[in-house]
């Protein structure tokens, strides 16, 4: 299949869907960090998502739809117009003629102002000890499987469990002076924030591409 993977300089899913032998290509406005920048297209996405393309895999800038930032609309009202600029751009994807069409995103303005995801995941559910909680947007798209086990409460959990790296103290709010605890992001750059974790590329890849083609 020839697939868009769109917003990914990391080339994290582009790698996977490779390794599978689809013609795919991340597409950003930077360079690309994944080593293959003869698969990546450096340019703005808009002007290629009505090629001809069977499937786009969309990771949309989330800095203006995460919950993180939302309060800043209140004080910085210019903030509401880059935000209404970027779903414009998230309706272009979803809009685009390829039939299969999924977009990521964190929880946030998306989910209350536009539809709610069809699938909520964590990294850790696919092998990455991780938090991070993620939606999906799928179009003609299964959601990702996951294995699940029954814990000590007879509820079916995620084989993997995420282990915090420590805690932090709150410094405002009414849970000022308590401890919560801190997983990868803290300390890392918005970019490193935004790569895909290797289980989630890697299940996108195998779960999409193989039951597409079918």
């Amino acid at each position: 299949m020839k697939i868009l993977v769109a917003c990914e300089e990391s080339q994290a899913v582009t790698k996977e869907l490779r390794r599978l032998g689809h013609e795919a290509f991340s597409c950003d406005l930077l360079p690309c960090s994944g080593g293959h920048p003869e698969w990546h297209l450096q340019q703005d996405v808009t002007g290629l998502l009505k090629q001809p393309w069977n499937m786009i895999i969309a990771f949309p800038p989330c800095t203006y739809f995460a919950n993180a930032g939302l309060h800043y609309l209140k004080t910085k009202p210019e903030r509401k117009e880059q935000l209404l600029k970027m779903f414009n751009f998230v309706l272009k994807i979803w809009n685009a003629p390829a039939y299969y069409i999924a977009i990521e995103n964190p929880v946030g303005w998306l989910n209350t102002n536009w539809m709610k995801p069809t699938q909520i995941i964590q990294p850790y559910y696919f092998g990455d000890p991780e938090l991070k909680t993620t939606c999906l947007w799928l179009k003609n798209l299964p959601m990702l499987e996951y294995k699940l086990k029954d814990d000590l409460f007879g509820k079916k959990t995620a084989t993997k469990r995420p282990h915090p790296n420590g805690y932090c103290i709150r410094k405002t709010g009414k849970n000022a002076g308590k401890k919560y605890n801190y997983y990868w992001r803290q300390g890392k750059s918005a970019k490193i924030r935004s790569k895909t974790f290797p289980g989630i590329a890697q299940t996108m890849a195998t779960q999409w591409a193989g039951k597409a083609i079918k």
